[in-house]
């Protein structure tokens, strides 16, 4: 039976209450048996892409394609709306970190009978972190299209230019010997290394030092504990203590990657999303494995897909919904997505069509198919949202100096506690109502 939602309990869990319920019913869309989807875009790059996508779902399908694009900082808000008023896509795309949230509140439909009634549809063809990225409370919600681990991105032009080797291609090495070579990296007007003062790049440097955001259990914030300190403690001398990162100008706007795409750092921590827009850089640049900690080299591996929402309605919508989504993450799709350069496919099948430069992009489908080194799928809860507007009102601060680490986490770890506690709260709300 469909998952249903009441839609003001929705508004409130999104946090759209105030908007009423005027929107419901305001736009009627696209006529019925037409496949519609949406996709965040920020760029005439990505916009080609999904612009050939479209094209490939009316080729598989036979029926029109529509997609709805927008910017990525503002795709959540404007699915949250959409979901509301009922005027979302057949099928809509998700971040990896929104999937527990929209599963949770019950805003889009376990897949598992579907996947279950067709056998032509192959789940072992899709990488295994990219399965649990797309599960919630034990059933599955979502299809990925790309999944990919944190790597290091260097400047071969820099190393070469003060004699230095360049670093293995497949062996990570240690931070100590990753520090010292930022030290060494840093000259007045050159840095060694630069990365974003946030969660999401920090969370990379505590998976590896053994730690996490959360217990096992997701019940409380276990940043306080040794494992995690010591990372924490790790990045911010970097940027305080030992000075090899470019001068943080703006904690809210700082981009590692325009910091390496000038040409004077050496090393930027990032994903192979990131692949497409370094291509433009002026310098001659590579990708390694994520140093290594106490626990290995076990970055944050991240990744996005597509799900269909609970409105969706049983019968020939459901069945249009399904191929559609099939379509979308087919290995055919799949490909062009590759071949555009946007990420690694989560198919294995697509693998292939993501290619150099730079020369050493294969160790991608190494480090997921444990072959090399290794990754840790990004662990969020419920309101990951909340977590991350939390940890980034005092958490920033030690970046510039302001804050110890110690002093940030103690005065975060009650605050964390308390959203730690309503996301279980969610979690048997889901399992009393079967989602």
């Amino acid at each position: 039976m469909r998952t249903t939602l009441p839609r003001r309990r929705f508004l409130e869990l999104t946090g759209l209450a105030g908007l009423g319920l005027a929107a419901a019913g305001c736009s009627s869309g696209p006529s019925s048996g037409t496949a519609t989807w949406s996709m965040w875009s920020s760029s005439p790059a990505e916009k080609k892409v999904w612009e050939d996508f479209g094209k490939y779902v009316e080729q598989q399908l036979k029926v029109r394609s529509v997609s709805t694009l927008t910017p990525s900082n503002g795709y959540p808000t404007k699915l949250d709306l959409q979901l509301v008023s009922g005027t979302a896509s057949l099928v809509t795309a998700l971040n990896g970190t929104l999937i527990p949230t929209y599963a949770a509140r019950g805003a889009h439909r376990p897949l598992d009978d579907l996947i279950a009634a067709d056998p032509d549809f192959r789940l072992d063809d899709f990488y295994d972190t990219s399965r649990r990225i797309s599960t919630f409370n034990g059933k599955t919600y979502a299809v990925g299209f790309d999944v990919a681990p944190t790597v290091m991105y260097y400047n071969k032009d820099l190393l070469k230019k003060q004699g230095i080797p360049l670093p293995s291609k497949t062996e990570p090495m240690s931070w100590a010997t990753f520090r010292d070579l930022a030290k060494q990296l840093t000259t007045p007007g050159q840095y060694g290394f630069t990365c974003a003062p946030a969660i999401d790049d920090l969370v990379s440097w505590i998976y590896c030092a053994g730690g996490n955001v959360m217990s096992a259990d997701a019940s409380r914030s276990i940043l306080g504990e040794p494992e995690a300190m010591q990372a924490l403690q790790f990045v911010i001398d970097l940027f305080v203590k030992d000075k090899v990162t470019p001068p943080i100008k703006n904690l809210v706007t700082e981009s590692s990657l325009s910091n390496f795409l000038q040409g004077n750092v050496a090393f930027m921590q990032n994903g192979p999303w990131q692949v497409v827009n370094a291509r433009k850089a002026k310098f001659d640049w590579d990708v390694i494995p994520f140093p290594a900690g106490a626990a290995g080299s076990t970055p944050r591996v991240s990744g996005s897909s597509f799900a269909i929402p609970s409105g969706v309605r049983d019968g020939a919508q459901l069945d249009l919904a399904w191929k559609l989504l099939k379509a979308l993450t087919s290995t055919g799709a799949l490909d062009i997505y590759a071949k555009a350069g946007r990420n690694n496919p989560a198919r294995l099948s697509a693998g292939s069509a993501f290619q150099p430069p730079p020369d050493n992009l294969g160790i991608v489908q190494q480090i997921l198919a444990g072959k090399l080194a290794g990754g840790h799928a990004f662990d969020v809860t419920t309101n990951w949202n909340q977590v991350k507007q939390l940890l980034g009102q005092d958490l920033p601060r030690t970046f510039l100096g302001q804050v110890s680490v110690a002093d940030a986490i103690n005065g975060l770890t009650p605050r964390l506690d308390v959203l730690m506690r309503q996301h279980q709260d969610t979690i048997r709300q889901a399992t009393a109502r079967k989602g």
